[in-house]
């Protein structure tokens, strides 16, 4: 992972657009940034597991080698020398050189990215997204150019944008409730489902909806797009449903890109309800799910709908938008409530979805009731809401992954900024690791998850031997992952010399 967070140019954006450095430390900034990096890739959860590096002593030679590399003997020699003194200070009580920053040096680092000023902007009881500083749009930046990597060796035509948020609950003092009704902070992401990578990711309050400000986030994503990208769509669930959001996708307001094919979710509010009980029972038609290779039908109805806000419909000669109603059969049994309710017994009744009652009068049903929005006419409307559904899953498990499988689930601090940052580190691990599957490893490991990846490739036990001037990994000779990682480095470095792939 070095080897290719080199290649990527991942170091070199470190080093050109990130300049923090905490008062009193020998850590560079790209070493400072690394190391978060990589207590990411082995599964740490919080600053105090970067000791857990610290104290494997064959990566202690290795990063010690890492940071000697391409330096002139004079210098070698004087570092060396350096790392000879602190080791033998350290056997009589002093602090030994680290091959990685310290906790503390960490929390420094991460605190230089908060900004005090735009705390005092804040005004009780409302959304605000505090601007970043220069060092978080630094990191915004160094995502943009491992993303422009990928496209550049693998390039898509077409960009799907995936309009997102996630809730990272928290225990923080600070933190605000969530409509969940818990503290969290409430990052907003973007993620391109053709390249598999988070294009763009904004740092939240908890109390932030997620339909605050989505247009200008759609607009800094497109701003984000490297060379090559011909084509945007994008898909939103109903926090999307908002009219300068529809309006700018599909009246083409977007200089580069034009006109942006989308669909959306649609709110079920009385007035939806109102148009979806005029369509007629003979126009509702079956929405059948692939299945192992197979169409298989479970209940579930699509149907146009005659539904045009009055806020869409402005100008006669302005774009049409198609509204799509899905229904689903509800088959749980209502439980007897006392008559007459009492307001809480209605309050138990609430469901997470809407439903209503459709059908003839003499036999009407509850379904389970959904709707759409797009502007993509020419596709029947049974691929409009499948398309739609592609996007369901894939970012809820790319949260899960930034959550869970790296370090994003567990906020360090009290600071926005600082938090903002490590979320930020997670979603550029993330996308590393993009990288790797989509430009390195084979078909197979398209889907892995770095559960897998720890277990095959990142925890191998090895022995770190110096010969000749060299540092060298030594692992079993019959161990069957030898000739894959010997591969695996080829390719990597393969891609320092190759030319960008052919649109």
């Amino acid at each position: 992972m070095l080897d290719l967070a080199a290649v990527t140019g991942l170091l070199d954006l470190f080093r050109r657009l990130l300049h923090v450095q905490p008062d009193g430390t020998r850590w560079s900034s790209t070493g400072l940034a690394l190391a978060l990096v990589l207590l990411n890739l082995v599964g740490g959860d919080c600053v105090e597991d970067i000791d857990a590096l610290e104290h494997d002593p064959g990566l202690r030679e290795f990063l010690f080698g890492l940071e000697t590399f391409g330096l002139k003997r004079k210098e070698r020699r004087a570092l060396a020398k350096k790392r000879r003194a602190e080791e033998k200070r350290a056997k009589t009580g002093g602090r030994p050189l680290r091959a990685v920053p310290s906790r503390t040096t960490l929390r420094g680092f991460l605190a230089a990215f908060h900004d005090a000023s735009e705390e005092e902007k804040r005004e009780p009881h409302k959304a605000f997204i505090p601007a970043p500083n220069e060092h978080l749009r630094a990191l915004y930046g160094v995502n943009q150019g491992l993303v422009a990597f990928q496209q550049k060796h693998a390039p898509q035509r077409s960009a799907t944008l995936d309009l997102d948020a996630s809730l990272v609950e928290t225990c923080k003092q600070v933190a605000l409730f969530c409509y969940k009704h818990f503290r969290a902070y409430q990052p907003f992401q973007v993620y391109w489902y053709e390249q598999k990578m988070l294009l763009h990711s904004e740092f939240r309050d908890g109390n932030v909806p997620a339909g605050h400000e989505q247009l200008r986030v759609l607009q800094e994503s497109l701003a984000m797009l490297p060379d090559g990208v011909e084509h945007v769509s994008m898909r939103s669930d109903t926090a999307g449903y908002q009219w300068d959001l529809l309006k700018y996708c599909a009246e083409g307001r977007n200089e580069r890109f034009g006109v942006i094919d989308f669909a959306v979710g649609v709110d079920v509010s009385p007035e939806f309800r109102k148009a979806v009980a005029q369509v007629a029972e003979s126009d509702w038609q079956p929405l059948l799910r692939r299945v192992n290779g197979r169409l298989v039908d479970d209940g579930q109805q699509w149907a146009e709908v005659c539904f045009v806000p009055n806020d869409l419909a402005t100008s006669k000669k302005g774009p049409t938008y198609r509204f799509l109603a899905i229904r689903e059969p509800f088959h749980q049994t209502e439980l007897p409530l006392p008559d007459p309710l009492t307001q809480a017994a209605k309050t138990e009744t609430q469901l997470p979805f809407p439903t209503m009652d459709l059908g003839p009068a003499s036999n009407r049903r509850r379904y389970k009731l959904f709707g759409a929005v797009t502007n993509r006419h020419e596709m029947p409307g049974a691929d409009v809401i499948a398309w739609l559904r592609e996007r369901c899953g894939k970012s809820e498990e790319v949260h899960a992954i930034l959550k869970s499988d790296q370090a994003g689930g567990q906020l360090p601090s009290k600071l926005f900024g600082a938090n903002a940052a490590w979320w930020a580190f997670a979603v550029i691990t993330f996308n590393l690791v993009a990288v790797l599957k989509a430009l390195v490893l084979d078909r197979e490991w398209a889907n892995a998850r770095l559960k897998r990846l720890r277990l095959h490739i990142f925890a191998l036990p090895g022995q770190v031997l110096h010969h000749a001037r060299q540092l060298i990994v030594r692992l079993p000779h019959a161990h069957p992952a030898l000739p894959w990682l010997v591969e695996i480095r080829q390719t990597i470095l393969a891609l320092a010399a190759s030319p960008p792939a052919p649109a």
